[in-house]
């Protein structure tokens, strides 16, 4: 890959540590503290194997939390750990998990994500901190109310593992669209094992009554750190994926699958340290008003749905749900296609950046192929608000190299999702090796919200288009989430993604059903309207048509689309294709690029198809592949 930096405005060289003026401290103060950022969590319980052997597995998502991680055992419960990899903020001592205070002994708490209100929650029910961390938010919450008030205050995104030893009782959790990760396995005898990803566990040995291993198979991975782990046992033979293989005396094969999100569970824990689900709660919906709003300190929103009045609480609600997202000190970036969502992101972000006195240049990301459409909109966004712009340009032959890398990263096979993280993948790659920005934001959510996709003009009605945005905001952490997560914490960066605010999406779904459906041709027009006197963007740039990610990062002569194409029908022939259902029953692939990443994510996760419960395709047409390129409704400059 080659790079180029372009700074527009102010900067000067990036800083290794923030500059940070008197007003910016104090505005850290009152809203970050010290906060858990990206990290990887992982727990057992009621295991019966050796968990010194066991835990090994949690360095398998080391690369969430590259900066340390512990592992420690629960009191009383010899069979029973948590393990915990973190990407450093500030605090050294308190930033490490288990959190454990004193005031609560019998609670300990790992958890992955941000809580931005957790300073406004301790001021309101006078909490006395312990620590600086915005996780502590969660223990005094729970003991207060119980876990369902706690779930439901909590504004950010998180997944959690809440053990209370008193009460004998565990708690999971997941915020509402799953920007953060989690996943669980569970036997019927009450062994359960948690992680911020599938391969996040090793079953390293079998072990048999007399003492003795055996080996088990081996699945090869490109991570070099992984290396030393294996010559650290000489009596162990072979590696084998951990949550994906986990083994257990009466249940050989486990299953593991997504902990959904906006739920909390509840389960029993046993003197053998085993447990049993009691409840399963949904505690938010994506289009109600989450319960923390009314402890927030936004601005009161005027009443009624005529148009100037909705555009001004928008920009009220999407300026909140940035500002919210500075909760850190590590040095923030933002991902630059030059689409809307991503330039309204970084020009947001920007101003704000610029409020706050910040000393570092503001950085944008941009990655495509030599003049590509996406990089010259990206130079132009850039250009207009004064970032220190990189652009990140890659060829055919490193994008098709990154598909293994990228499929194992995603856990996933999904035709569109693979497509689209090979260049999050790669830019991602860049900024870690070549840059300090740790904290990186994006425009993801947004085209589901705000019906961005090309297909919603297809859409027989204003209601239906209404159903099918709320599904998708459902199923996200399948598909445009779980791309964004996990192609950037493969590089321990940690992304933030404003458009998934609560707050912004539960208002944005309150209006009236025909006020969201594209018009005039343009989809997303009421986000593009409500910006347009703002003088955010360029004009091109807030009424620039949706680009097909596959057209945008590529050239004009060849797109990401074709090259693909090209490529499998050297790897995939029509005589495979006829044998596909009977090799895949479950959702099986209908064109050759299906079934070269089905090949590749078997290979990694034999078996583990079901964790995509479908395909992401357009609805209301008769589709078989997902790409914007095959609705007549497309166009494109490089489409040919």
């Amino acid at each position: 890959m080659e790079a180029t930096s372009k700074q527009s405005g102010g900067g000067g060289k990036a800083l290794a540590l923030l500059g940070l003026t008197s007003i910016h401290k104090a505005y850290l103060e009152e809203n970050a503290s010290l906060h858990c950022t990206m990290c990887g969590i992982w727990a057992l319980f009621g295991s019966d194997d050796c968990l010194s052997v066991q835990c090994l597995s949690a360095m398998k998502i080391a690369h969430r939390g590259p900066d340390a991680f512990r592992f420690e055992n629960v009191n009383g419960y010899t069979n029973c750990c948590f393990g915990f990899h973190r990407l450093a903020v500030v605090d050294q001592l308190f930033g490490m998990q288990p959190i454990r205070v004193k005031k609560y002994p019998y609670l300990w708490l790992c958890y992955n994500g941000e809580i931005y209100n957790h300073r406004k929650l301790q001021r309101h029910f006078a909490f006395e901190y312990q620590t600086k961390v915005d996780g502590e938010i969660i223990l005094h919450l729970y003991n207060k109310g119980g876990i369902e008030q706690t779930a439901s205050l909590l504004d950010g995104v998180f997944a959690f593992i809440l053990l209370d030893t008193a009460n004998k009782k565990v708690f999971l959790g997941r915020d509402t669209y799953g920007v953060r990760p989690l996943f669980r396995a569970m036997t019927e005898d009450g062994f359960l094992a948690v992680c911020s990803e599938a391969k996040g566990h090793y079953e390293v040995l079998d072990l048999k009554p007399n003492g003795k291993v055996a080996s088990v198979e081996m699945v090869k991975y490109h991570h070099c750190r992984d290396e030393p782990l294996h010559a650290l046992y000489d009596s162990v033979e072979k590696l084998s994926p951990g949550l994906v293989n986990l083994k257990h005396s009466t249940a050989p094969f486990l299953k593991v699958e997504p902990f959904l999100p906006g739920h909390y569970e509840v389960l029993d824990l046993k003197p053998n340290g085993k447990v049993a689900s009691v409840e399963m709660v949904k505690y938010h919906h994506c289009r109600d008003e989450p319960l923390h709003a009314l402890y927030d300190s936004v601005e009161k929103l005027s009443p009624g749905f005529e148009i100037e009045t909705v555009k001004s609480n928008l920009r009220i609600l999407f300026d909140n749900a940035i500002r919210k997202r500075l909760m850190t000190d590590r040095r923030i970036g933002c991902l630059l296609s030059g689409g809307l969502d991503s330039s309204l992101v970084a020009a947001t972000l920007m101003r704000q950046l610029k409020e706050a006195q910040v000393q570092y240049p503001f950085q944008t990301f941009a990655i495509g192929m030599e003049d590509s459409p996406d990089l010259l909109a990206a130079r132009k966004v850039a250009n207009h608000i004064g970032s220190e712009h990189h652009e990140v340009l890659f060829n055919s032959e490193e994008g098709i190299q990154a598909l293994d890398e990228v499929i194992f990263s995603l856990e996933t096979y999904d035709i569109t999702t693979v497509r689209a993280s090979v260049g999050m993948y790669l830019i991602s790659k860049y900024i870690r090796k070549n840059t300090d920005s740790v904290v990186i934001f994006s425009g993801e959510g947004s085209d589901e919200l705000t019906q961005g996709y090309i297909y919603f003009h297809k859409a027989p009605s204003p209601e239906q288009a209404q159903e099918e945005s709320e599904r998708l905001l459902k199923e996200l952490y399948l598909f445009d989430v779980l791309r964004a997560d996990r192609t950037t914490a493969a590089h321990g960066l940690e992304l933030r993604v404003p458009f998934l605010d609560h707050r912004f999406c539960s208002y944005y779904l309150s209006l009236p059903p025909d006020m969201r459906i594209p018009k005039n041709g343009i989809e997303k027009h009421l986000l593009r309207e409500t910006f347009e006197d703002s003088n955010l963007l360029p004009k091109e740039i807030l009424w620039r048509p949706k680009e097909a990610f596959s057209d945008g990062i590529t050239s004009v002569k060849n797109s990401w689309f074709r090259i693909l194409q090209e490529h499998i029908e050297h790897q995939v022939d029509d005589a495979m294709m006829a044998a596909a259902a009977q090799k895949f029953p479950f959702n099986t692939p209908k064109t050759k690029e299906g079934y070269y990443y089905r090949q590749i994510f078997e290979r990694h996760y034999p078996g583990r198809a079901d964790w995509l419960t479908h395909y992401w395709m357009p609805r209301w047409i008769n589709a078989t592949d997902p790409s914007a390129r095959t609705l007549t409704h497309y166009k494109s400059d490089t489409k040919a």
